[in-house]
């Protein structure tokens, strides 16, 4: 355990970040499965401005890296084009 208490407080918003960082990158992992999974093209383009905003926002808050977002963005693009 730490003895300082900056180390303390550290621990204690670091642990916060973890846990906000988890929900947001599961959140966004649902949400990519989810418009995968679409059939219908109008749907699928309509949810896709979002998706590629959470992905954008997990990237600049350094959740996932940012080729990792380009890479996703990407390949949903193409998965909607095929619709």
């Amino acid at each position: 355990m730490a003895n300082h208490k900056s180390a303390q407080k550290r621990i204690r918003t670091n642990e916060g970040k973890r846990l906000r960082n988890k929900y947001q990158h599961k959140t966004t992992r649902n949400a990519v499965r989810k418009l995968r999974a679409l059939t219908d093209k109008k749907e699928a383009e309509t949810l896709f401005p979002s998706v590629v905003a959470m992905l954008d926002k997990l990237a600049k808050r350094n959740v996932i890296h940012k080729n990792k977002a380009a890479n996703l963005k990407s390949g949903l693009q193409v998965a909607i084009n095929k619709l």
